[in-house]
């Protein structure tokens, strides 16, 4: 019970840290400032690992990684994310 009670407070203060990047970000955007791409790369890694992932590695390297093995759902994040920056995926692979 202590565990699920300590989890559940360490998810709050997720939620409040989110709502703190988000607006870090915006301001960060407007203001030119790079500290919005950090946010944003750290923004990725959370996201890889809500999916399964390392919380250590970008979901596009994940997705080339599932794409040279030939998996079909990356394959489409990839082809979606090179009509925004070509060759994503490919050039996260070896970060």
């Amino acid at each position: 019970m202590k565990k699920r009670l300590a989890l559940l407070g360490i998810f709050l203060l997720c939620q409040l840290g989110h709502i703190v990047a988000s607006v870090w970000m915006l301001i960060a955007i407007l203001s030119k400032s790079p500290r919005a791409w950090t946010i944003a790369l750290a923004y990725d890694r959370v996201g890889n690992a809500a999916t399964g992932g390392s919380d250590k590695e970008l979901i596009t390297e994940r997705a080339a990684r599932g794409t040279k093995e030939g998996n079909r759902g990356w394959c489409l994040l990839c082809r979606l994310l090179d009509k925004v920056d070509p060759n994503h995926c490919e050039k996260s692979a070896g970060k």
